[in-house]
């Protein structure tokens, strides 16, 4: 009986573990679509956010490309430090998006190219 039970435990945290990782979300862009759709060049949809002349519709549009961050690895570096940085600025896309008080400050700070290219971005 209890090595049934313990049979029965086993199965059920297995397929547990199973339908998590088959429900784990994955990127549908890569970095460098998000890259050309969201941050490249100095008429980009983040130049335009950074400058504060970014509608409702762009903050809506930035927190999906950074969501796509987040679900992607880094090309090379610590997928610690990519985590921080990539959640840091999908967190500031949804304050952004929300209207919060002093999330363009917010956005600003953690919209750092230097600090993340310098780092996961391969040569």
């Amino acid at each position: 009986m209890h090595r049934t039970v313990s049979q029965l435990a086993l199965g059920a945290f297995l397929a547990a573990l199973v339908a998590g990782c088959a429900t784990s979300p994955k990127p549908t862009q890569d970095i460098h679509e998000v890259m050309e759709t969201g941050f490249k060049g100095k008429e980009s949809l983040s130049a335009r956010i950074t400058g504060g002349n970014g509608s409702a519709a762009d903050h809506q549009t930035m927190v999906g490309l950074t969501y796509q961050l987040t679900l992607n690895k880094p090309p090379m570096g610590d997928l610690a430090s990519w985590t921080e940085k990539t959640t840091a600025l999908h967190a500031a896309a949804k304050a952004l998006a929300a209207n919060q008080p002093m999330a363009l400050d917010g956005w600003k700070a953690a919209v750092n190219c230097k600090a993340c290219h310098s780092v996961h971005k391969p040569d």
